[in-house]
């Protein structure tokens, strides 16, 4: 895939997280490795469901822009820990899910073991500790969680999904959001039927039997 074609899916998913009500205004953003050292990135301050190809910036890892007029992603720290810390990771999406970032501000998660859907193509989903948005800060309250898990909760913020593709990062945060949502209508009906441990298990090996690269 080249680089047009790239930033031509990157404004699709932009586009797809504001008709899904996952960001709103200039929430959020996406980046995506193009190369060893060059990443395609979001630029800050623009809504993300109204970009073309040319608002794109490219940086390298190093966070140097290296391509584009705009300014980089205010989260452009966290984007590149991401993909510099994680080799198998090609594409990042952070967004603000309604109900998922709800459940992180009352310090909860969706539970990992009652949805199938949800073992196989997230795995265990943590609350990284508040760090202020667009700083060094919250890039390396990130660090520990990176090599066990593909979507985190971001305190007090949001959440970020991580994949080999794009379509994976950006479907782990769908799938993310409509997870929570089932889970809290659970838990307003007063019951969340958690899955059998034997169940569980068998649904986690197929996840490493298949490869964290080949969810969801």
């Amino acid at each position: 895939m080249n680089r047009l074609e790239i930033a031509r899916g990157m404004c699709a998913v932009g586009r797809r997280l504001m008709e899904r009500g996952l960001i709103a205004g200039a929430e959020g953003n996406i980046a995506v490795r193009l190369d060893a050292d060059r990443v395609l990135v979001t630029p800050a301050g623009r809504a993300k469901g109204a970009l073309a190809p040319d608002d794109l910036v490219e940086v390298d890892l190093a966070g140097r822009r290296v391509r584009g007029a705009g300014r980089a992603s205010s989260e452009l720290d966290m984007h590149l820990t991401i993909l510099r810390a994680r080799p198998d990771v090609r594409a990042v999406v952070h967004a603000h899910p309604p109900t998922a970032t709800g459940m992180a501000l009352a310090g909860q998660v969706p539970d990992g073991g009652v949805l199938p859907e949800v073992i196989v193509s997230l795995g265990s989903v943590p609350i990284v500790p508040y760090g202020q948005p667009g700083s060094p800060e919250l890039a390396e309250r990130l660090r520990p969680y990176l090599a066990g898990h593909d979507a985190l909760l971001l305190a007090n913020h949001g959440a970020v999904t991580m994949g080999p593709t794009l379509d994976a990062a950006h479907f782990r945060m769908e799938s993310l959001e409509q997870a929570a949502r089932i889970v809290l209508v659970a838990r307003l009906l007063g019951r969340v039927e958690a899955l059998a441990p034997e169940d569980v298990a068998r649904l986690i090996a197929q996840r490493e039997g298949r490869g964290r690269e080949a969810n969801p």
